[in-house]
């Protein structure tokens, strides 16, 4: 039986890179709708409903930090942010607000494409990830079929990509599991073109459920700590 023809949001106010984004895209086999402004993304994503969005972060009307807030609270829906500055504290507002990857502009339209995939990949094997039931680390509990989590007996609110970072972790706590791995089990991504990407998405994960909570083996890469209590 074929998929059913995934539908993207791509966000974006300039003529020209959303004209090309939308040609790639469409190329690729997506079904793309477009929206120019941020009042204009958040009506298209409630009117269409798409499986992905494709946000830049400098919009008119609201930017996409806000875009991003008020999506997420209508349905978790994975966000590939775009920006223009290749800063941490900026992508980590992203990440905070609920985006799940970004790329830095410019940027070719091939790693636009690999990142849509592989983000797509990664809401496939939700499902493969929800089976592992219910997990007690200490007082952090990961609720995987309901994709919840509580700290300390508070529950934490993460974003997909957050929480299936912490879940391959809590598979083996105490396991160190390096960068590459992480690219490959979370993102779907091969090799270790993005591990800055796993570092930005740590340190947001660390500032929901506590920094003490995943340590750091220098060079190498995390593991989650087993039996933590406070």
């Amino acid at each position: 039986m074929n998929r059913p023809t995934r539908r993207i949001l791509l966000v974006e106010d300039e003529p020209v890179i959303n004209g090309a984004i939308t040609d790639r895209l469409v190329a690729e086999g997506y079904d793309v709708v477009r929206a120019w402004d941020g009042p204009g993304a958040v009506a298209e994503f409630t009117a269409h409903a798409p499986d992905l969005v494709v946000l830049d972060v400098m919009l008119p009307g609201f930017d996409g930090h806000e875009v991003c807030r008020r999506i997420q609270a209508v349905r978790p829906v994975p966000v590939l942010m775009l920006t223009a500055r290749d800063d941490e504290a900026d992508i980590l507002v992203g990440l905070a607000v609920g985006a799940d990857d970004y790329l830095t502009k410019p940027f070719r339209m091939r790693e636009l494409v690999a990142r849509v995939a592989a983000l797509l990949r990664r809401v496939d094997r939700a499902a493969e990830l929800a089976g592992r039931g219910a997990a007690d680390l200490g007082d952090l509990r990961i609720d995987a079929a309901g994709r919840r989590v509580w700290a300390g007996g508070d529950e934490v609110h993460l974003t997909p990509t957050e929480f299936d970072l912490l879940l391959w972790l809590a598979v083996s706590p105490g396991v160190v599991l390096t960068r590459e791995r992480l690219l490959a089990e979370v993102w779907g991504w091969p090799g270790a073109s993005g591990t800055r990407t796993v570092d930005s998405h740590v340190k947001a994960l660390r500032a929901k459920i506590g920094a003490d909570r995943v340590r750091t083996v220098h060079g190498v890469g995390y593991a989650l700590e087993a039996g933590h209590d406070r």
